[in-house]
């Protein structure tokens, strides 16, 4: 049996050779002369999945390593009777920590405290979920917004859009549709960027095309918004002038951590399992150890969000990938899109905060206990 999958998925061969022969190939370099004799297809969110790329092959199931699904025609799935499984949740933990670091920086920058403010989060499935409860332990407070979880559970906290639109922060991590009551393309358009509080952070880390970037880049440009972007239109060539005006900005990879992108092979491994109708495995994946793999932090007469911001940004610094980023500013337009794939194909080992463990010194029992919600686990002292 022969197994493609993409490059990027972490520990391919080790996973998906329980299955047969395995060919590892870019993303973006998948072809149907590729797939001819596969059986098996794993990919990422760089691979679409269209007509007539899996015609004349013998392709009968295909898992993708993301939690979005909108590059996969799920109808020509349907129509040539492959069997489709993605991985949702799977890096839910790893955006609502992209989410913490992203939310610290912008307080220090703009001289305010979390704790007290209000952020609107438009979406609260798995990754909305997780969020809500990272920005709680901030001392924050979240405005819900899903129409359709609120259809079917008449839950009253769940809010429409417009009472969200006074949060200073207003963040989506919905999945891209194009049709339908629900439709997500370009959901935060010029009308709705409009009615913001002057102020207001925006950030996106779903899909590029839920925010309308020619839309939002006039309203930075006026100084009358903020933004943080880590999806963009059009990747991977993506608008440079837009670049150049959002406060943080990162190619894609808020949801990279490697334990979440772990979640997502093994995820799809599963899938893979129950179609053939074999077990899976048990399969021991050594992850490295994080460096540092245990945190020092001294809380001795600093506020407590000082601390919080230590402990997340030893942990991850966002810092880091704002920086490789904003490289392409300096690259003519046709070297950044293989740039922007690169700085995805090449990143770094990230892990989750649970993968570290914090000593704290002189420190109340209620920053303790926020760093354990978002996360850290603690130390021996």
């Amino acid at each position: 049996m022969l197994v493609v999958a993409d490059e990027n998925i972490p520990y391919a061969r080790e996973v998906f050779g329980r299955l047969g022969e395995v060919r590892l190939v870019h993303g973006r370099r998948i072809t149907r002369d590729v797939l001819r004799s596969a059986d098996l297809l794993f990919v990422r969110s760089i691979t679409p999945v269209e007509p007539p790329l899996l015609d004349n092959t013998r392709v009968g199931f295909l898992g993708t390593a993301t939690i979005g699904t909108d590059h996969i025609n799920e109808a020509y799935l349907a129509s040539r009777s492959i069997s489709f499984a993605s991985a949702p949740g799977s890096n839910a933990n790893s955006v609502a920590e992209y989410m913490v670091a992203a939310l610290l920086v912008m307080a220090e920058r703009r001289g305010f405290e979390l704790a007290g403010k209000t952020i609107g989060i438009v979406g609260v499935g798995n990754v909305g979920s997780r969020v809500a409860q990272k920005v709680r332990a901030l001392g924050m407070t979240p405005l819900l917004n899903d129409p359709p979880i609120q259809r079917v559970t008449g839950e009253e906290r769940y809010r429409p859009l417009d009472e969200l639109l006074g949060a200073d922060v207003l963040t989506f991590h919905v999945p891209l549709t194009q049709t339908g009551e629900d439709a997500t393309l370009h959901l935060c358009d010029a009308a709705l960027l409009g009615k913001l509080r002057p102020g207001c952070i925006v950030i996106n880390t779903s899909r590029g095309p839920v925010v309308d970037g020619a839309a939002l880049r006039e309203h930075l440009a006026r100084g009358r918004l903020s933004a943080v972007l880590d999806v963009w239109e059009g990747e991977p060539d993506i608008d440079a002038d837009l670049l150049g005006l959002v406060s943080i900005a990162t190619p894609h990879i808020a949801g990279y951590s490697l334990d979440g992108k772990v979640n997502g092979t093994l995820m799809i491994y599963r899938a893979a399992c129950e179609f053939l109708g074999i077990e899976p495995e048990r399969i021991p994946l050594d992850l490295p150890v994080p460096e540092p793999a245990v945190l020092h932090i001294d809380a001795s007469g600093r506020p407590p969000e000082d601390v919080l911001r230590e402990a997340v940004l030893s942990s991850y610094d966002i810092l880091r990938d704002d920086a490789a980023l904003r490289r392409i500013g300096q690259m003519d337009a046709l070297g950044r899109g293989s740039f922007f794939d690169r700085l995805r194909k090449e990143y770094p080992v990230r892990r989750e905060f649970p993968s570290r463990r914090i000593v704290l010194r002189n420190a109340s029992g209620e920053l303790a206990e926020q760093l354990k919600l978002l996360g850290f686990r603690p130390g021996d002292h």
